[in-house]
């Protein structure tokens, strides 16, 4: 059984009213194939997500993630002190261990999963897998807050300008605790819900898949009967797009970067370089020819 650090996802699922219809969706978007007996998802035979029928009209249809919990009612009680809601207190699932939803300051709904016997992701960050997750919210103080001091999160705030934005842009990017803050541990950020959003847009998680090729996920998403929300668009990350699948359920897809390859050495990169010619005969050359220094380029960068 994978073993997950307090506070780090571990799981994700849908509430679907089709389930039938969300795994021929899922199916062919990732590639999943289903053990029924389980509503799980398979990428390759690994578990990825699951997919359970929504048995409640009144339940949004959307993707939840899960954090890890040691402990699920002790980890409820601190949601409750640093000003979260218990939406559902927490419940035992049999050999899928204990489950909680909860909701930050800003209502953003997520769940906690104390571990059972078997469960959990047993892979992630692979095409077709959980690669990633954001928090929306027009509270972001009290969000960073809640979340440093129920889950011990360590956030690292983003350089507008190294991710290409306009200054002001807010954007927190979150590791685990006993981690070093930096993208090579991070496992999720924090955005803000500004003016260019929907006035009615609640503070939400944002659940993200990775895909080979973000374009050619969101044509299949398209054609599946789901639609593209937000993108395509490239970032510092790979390219990414927010969709809703044939029964609205929103998710993200991520395409990473395609590293360059590393050019083959050829016999002129490898050739000695030319000798450098004498010191004296080069002054002597521009003494000759009347030469005068060369203008410093403008600093100001090129239209």
């Amino acid at each position: 059984m994978a073993v997950f650090a307090q506070g780090t996802p571990c799981w994700v699922d849908a509430q679907l009213p089709d389930l039938e219809g969300g795994k021929r969706f899922y199916g062919e978007l990732f590639g999943w194939s289903f053990d029924a007996s389980r509503d799980e998802a398979l990428l390759n035979g690994r578990r990825v997500a699951g997919l359970v029928p929504k048995r409640d009209g009144r339940m949004p249809t959307t993707w939840t993630v899960y954090l890890a919990a040691d402990d699920a009612g002790a980890l409820a009680a601190r949601v409750k002190a640093a000003g979260g809601r218990m939406v559902m207190e927490p419940y035992p699932v049999g050999p899928f261990g204990v489950l909680a939803l909860a909701a930050d300051p800003g209502g953003a709904v997520f769940g906690l999963r104390q571990a059972g016997d078997a469960d959990g992701f047993e892979v992630t960050g692979e095409p077709g897998s959980f690669c990633w997750l954001e928090v929306y919210t027009r509270q972001p103080e009290a969000v960073d807050t809640f979340y440093a001091s129920v889950f011990g999160w360590l956030g690292r705030q983003v350089d507008p300008a190294a991710e290409g934005r306009a200054e002001g842009f807010d954007y927190r990017v979150w590791s685990p605790p006993g981690s070093r803050p930096g993208d090579d541990t991070a496992f999720g950020g924090r955005a803000v819900i500004t003016d260019a959003f929907p006035a009615e847009m609640p503070g939400h998680v944002l659940v993200y898949f990775a895909v080979h090729d973000c374009d050619e996920a969101c044509a299949t998403a398209v054609r599946l009967g789901g639609r593209v929300a937000e993108g395509p668009v490239d970032t510092p990350y790979g390219r990414i797009a927010v969709l809703h699948d044939n029964q609205g359920a929103r998710f993200a897809v991520l395409a990473e970067p395609i590293a360059e390859p590393i050019a083959e050495p050829t016999a002129e990169s490898i050739a000695e370089p030319a000798a450098e010619p004498d010191p004296a005969d080069r002054e002597e050359s521009d003494a000759t020819r009347g030469d005068t220094p060369a203008t410093p380029a403008s600093d100001t960068p090129p239209k």
